[in-house]
């Protein structure tokens, strides 16, 4: 699995005009799947990000996380984050995992990070075409990828 994890002051999903997620202070989470991910990645990912220290403290230091700051979440399923542009300028998807494999995975991992959180996140729609908007906080981008736990 690899995320895109961005501290946000807000963010929304908006699939046909309506919108779907919509939060203020918390974290945007773009969600890429593979064929070889599997519950051991999703709950290492889960405790990573609910962990990450990188909100602000009184002090103005990134040091409390999103458990400390109550805030919100929203996770989009994003296949391009597996694209591969070794060869030619059109980007290849076949890293990422068919919807039979991905949708239970996705599923799972939303579930999982709502037991972390301890409370309900919000969400896109798996395989929708959706325009999503986000206020990037500081701007705060961190990339996780399970396969390469650094």
């Amino acid at each position: 699995m690899k995320v895109i994890v961005q501290r946000v002051t807000k963010a929304s999903v908006t699939i046909n005009d309506d919108i779907v997620a919509d939060i203020d202070n918390g974290l945007l989470v773009l969600l890429g799947i593979v064929n070889e991910d599997t519950q051991e990645d999703i709950n290492w990912l889960s405790k990573k990000i609910t962990g990450l220290r990188i909100f602000n403290d009184t002090e103005g230091i990134m040091n409390t996380s999103i458990l400390d700051t109550k805030g919100d979440i929203i996770v989009v399923s994003q296949f391009t984050l597996h694209a591969s542009t070794k060869k030619g300028n059109r980007p290849s998807y076949i890293k990422a995992a068919k919807p039979k494999i991905a949708i239970p995975l996705y599923e799972s991992f939303i579930e999982q990070i709502e037991n972390d959180l301890g409370k309900k996140i919000q969400t896109g729609e798996f395989g929708a075409d959706m325009k999503v908007a986000l206020l990037n906080d500081g701007p705060v981008t961190i990339i996780i990828d399970t396969k390469n736990k650094e």
